[in-house]
């Protein structure tokens, strides 16, 4: 029996003591209205614990970031938009050295880290990026602003809190804003999420909880298959709450994670669907892994859900090619509760058909594949891929 209670909240990262955020538009983006530089500030030192990007070509925040001791505290990150300050070498890095060293200029922060997204390539825009410290209110808080502007191609904001409840009558607050919609990939996906709490959770435990949530989130969405140089999730924590309880805090970040993970599927550039792909009854957890992110990232399956044909060929041909041990008399697939194709069943009868066509055209649905040669399994998430994807994706820098 749980000896907790996890409540959702409005406003985001507003509800955590000893946080504040905010955001102001320093000219990268043509819309004034719309922030482009933030921040996420902590009262006092925080913990923080971060996962990045596999991708070979990490942009100059990441290496920035590795540049601190292990295990260092910081109280301040920046974050901005439309610039992913990647693919720019030393000079990448030394930007960010002189943003930082501006920031101190305004205000005393201790080890500040920086993350940005946007158009590879380019070295950031410093003056205007400083610029924006002569109009932010550091001492004030505002999650919406702050979840609006690091943006990119989002059509929504992407922000969560919640509020944990101890049998002990403690409590202690979790929070996230986060961004992404395209170049996903379980890898991470293209994205950007930071989380911030004032639960007194020690140092390892954020760790461990962290790369748990990860994997748990978003290393296993994919809109596109592909794996940006920026993937960044940070957390941090400044323990002003005084609570803590390891499983409470595991299971509302793991919560609060899958959520953001699943906006970013729904938010996938053009996308219309959010489809959990469960493959089970294989031989290894890693086989049915590689089979089932093979689904979420084939492109053959992805504009099948966009035209909605319920073509269990393309599924699957895609098991079989992930080189996974499987068996076509063995193996069944399910569109949810409904029998596409078994060894018995390898044509679609009409009634059939037009029941999967209903399914398809449903903004959520699971495709169940049981290989049946074993007992493990493993869930992936895709979205199907449309023509605006296509027109979003080449007109990116315009």
């Amino acid at each position: 029996m749980k000896n907790f209670t996890i409540t959702a909240l409005e406003n985001g990262l507003d509800n955590v003591q000893g946080f504040y955020c905010n955001a102001v538009n320093a000219g990268l983006r043509p819309d004034k209205e719309q922030g482009d530089v933030a921040f996420i500030r902590s009262e006092v030192l925080c913990d923080i614990s971060a996962v990045f990007t596999r991708n070979t070509f990490q942009a100059a925040p990441i290496r920035h970031f590795q540049k601190y001791p292990q295990g260092f505290q910081t109280d301040f990150v920046l974050i901005n938009a439309k610039n992913a300050n990647a693919m720019t070498g030393p000079k990448g890095i030394e930007d960010i050295d002189t943003i930082m060293s501006t920031l101190r200029n305004k205000l005393n922060v201790t080890n500040p880290v920086m993350s940005s997204t946007g158009v590879i390539g380019y070295r950031l825009p410093v003056d205007k990026i400083t610029s924006a410290f002569d109009t932010l209110d550091f001492n004030a808080s505002n999650s919406d602003k702050a979840a609006r502007a690091i943006m990119t191609t989002d059509s929504f904001k992407k922000e969560l809190a919640y509020r944990v409840e101890l049998d002990n009558g403690e409590h202690f607050t979790i929070a996230a804003i986060c961004k992404g919609a395209g170049m996903i990939n379980p890898a991470m996906a293209t994205m950007l999420c930071f989380i911030t709490t004032d639960a007194d959770i020690p140092k390892k435990d954020m760790d461990e909880l962290l790369l748990e949530g990860t994997e748990h989130s978003f290393n296993r969405i994919s809109v596109d298959g592909d794996t940006s140089t920026n993937d960044t999730v940070m957390l941090l924590a400044n323990k002003r709450s005084g609570a803590y309880n390891k499983e409470a805090f595991a299971e509302a970040l793991k919560q609060i994670m899958f959520e953001l993970a699943m906006m970013i599927l729904k938010d996938g550039e053009g996308a219309n669907k959010l489809v959990a792909f469960e493959v089970k009854g294989a031989l290894t957890v890693e086989e049915a892994q590689k089979a089932s992110m093979a689904l979420s990232n084939s492109l053959l399956v992805k504009t099948a859900l966009f035209g909605e044909d319920p073509n269990w060929g393309r599924i699957a041909s895609t098991i079989g090619a992930s080189g996974i041990a499987c068996d076509e008399r063995k193996l069944t697939i399910h569109y949810d509760d409904l029998l596409i194709y078994s060894d018995a069943f390898r044509e679609l009868d009409a009634e059939r058909e037009e029941r999967a066509y209903r399914i398809m055209k449903q903004e959520q649905f699971r495709v169940t594949c049981d290989i049946g040669l074993g007992e493990a399994s493993y869930t992936s998430y895709g979205c199907d891929l449309s023509y605006e994807y296509v027109k979003i994706n080449a007109e990116y820098r315009t």
